[in-house]
């Protein structure tokens, strides 16, 4: 491996190949990797080892150990890219949503037009209390807390607002 690395010497890396490449493919066999990918993968091994001779270090590990343990990577390597699962571009999950008919675009803007109006007809505690639990996501305990008001009495306004906005909106 030495010539291989210093001069590039073919005829040096034709025998390293002469000598592993069977081994590598029926170890790769052993494991279960099928008979012709087990060669393509003892090519590829074998191809890597001939570009990164200059990083063999005898002192490290034998000439075996190395071209075996590229081997194992590339046999990890196949399998990690074979169980990923192919990109589907029809992938429900992919597609976006159909653009909403102009019948349930201008329902929806009427609707948001009677919410609004009805959380304006609202007294200002009760709609400020419904803003912070239902558009900032806060509890009762935080909303509470953050307007320095009694745990009872921020669930009754915000429930007298439910019923009052229940009452407007017909619902």
């Amino acid at each position: 491996m030495r010539a291989v690395a210093v001069a590039g010497d073919q005829a040096a890396f034709a025998t390293i190949y002469g000598y592993f490449a069977p081994r590598l493919k029926a170890w790769l066999m052993r494991q279960g990797t099928p008979e012709d990918m087990a060669e393509e993968l003892a090519q590829e091994s074998l191809l890597t080892a001939w570009r990164r001779a200059v990083t063999f270090d005898a002192a490290q590990a034998s000439l075996a150990t190395w071209l075996f343990t590229i081997a194992r990577n590339k046999r990890i390597d196949r399998l990690r890219r074979e169980r990923r699962p192919a990109f589907d571009p029809e992938d429900p999950a992919l597609v976006p949503d159909p653009e909403p008919a102009p019948d349930h675009r201008l329902d929806a803007q009427q609707d948001g037009a009677r919410m609004q109006a009805a959380l304006a007809a609202l007294p200002d505690e009760q709609a400020r209390l419904l803003r912070l639990a239902f558009f900032e996501d806060l509890s009762h305990r935080d909303i509470a807390e953050r307007e320095a008001l009694p745990l009872g009495t921020v669930k009754s306004r915000i429930r007298l607002a439910l019923g009052r906005l229940k009452t407007s909106l017909g619902d």
